[in-house]
């Protein structure tokens, strides 16, 4: 079952389980809509492709509930940001 990580690794924008507009890659690291585009879809973390995280309906987290651990790295996001940057710069 997916952890359902409720912030933007990045950003640490709000990211409810119950909402579309979150990212994940295959180890779900957790990113809004607008970080990934800027990372171009890949993961910043693993390289991964980032994909659209379903939602999970209010009945369900009842029983089933979305994780509360926030996980906020972004030193590294800025890391990759000035890599895409610098990549876009080049061409």
């Amino acid at each position: 079952m997916l952890q359902m990580r409720p912030s933007c690794e990045c950003c640490d924008k709000d990211l409810p389980a119950e909402q579309s507009g979150a990212r994940i890659c295959s180890f779900e690291c957790t990113f809004c809509e607008a970080c990934a585009t800027t990372f171009s879809a890949k993961c910043p973390n693993c390289g991964g492709e980032l994909v659209a995280r379903p939602s999970r309906s209010l009945a369900k987290l009842v029983n089933n509930p979305a994780s509360t651990q926030r996980v906020h790295n972004p030193a590294g996001c800025s890391k990759v940001r000035m890599l895409v940057g610098s990549k876009l710069g080049s061409t």
